[in-house]
């Protein structure tokens, strides 16, 4: 796959991980993918990834996220990316990455990094706030 494809992978890919559409976002997958992000650090496969993607982007309806760089690797890519997340009054930028292998151009495996310090306290200022 050439760089040009993963840009358009990516712009594609990360525009359904917006807007409470798990169905759409789950087209990216292969049937037996694998995922893992930190809140599933043992990861998830196959049939669990629906009703996962259903909860969180449910709670996550206007996070957008941006591709900043794309590394190819022999079996994928490499995405460091920003994610604005709307958190009540706040908004939290962070940066990660994912570490992506691709099968018949679908995700086979998926792996998320990104330090969730600034989520955890915007959320737990929400909950003092309440």
């Amino acid at each position: 796959m050439k760089l040009i494809d993963h840009q358009l992978f990516c712009d594609l890919w990360l525009s359904a991980w917006t807007g409470n559409e798990p169905e759409k976002l789950r087209q990216f997958y292969c049937d037996d993918a694998f995922y893992r992000d930190p809140s599933r650090p043992n990861g998830i496969r196959g049939a669990e990834l629906l009703p996962y993607f259903k909860s969180l982007l449910f709670h996550n309806p206007d996070w957008q996220w941006k591709a900043l760089e794309i590394i190819p690797t022999q079996k994928g890519f490499c995405l460091k990316w920003m994610a604005t997340i709307p958190l009540g009054s706040a908004t939290i930028k962070e940066a990660g990455l994912d570490i992506v292998e691709l099968r018949d151009g679908k995700i086979s495996r998926n792996e998320v990094y990104f330090d969730r310090t600034a989520i955890f306290l915007a959320a737990q200022a929400k909950q003092n706030l309440q």
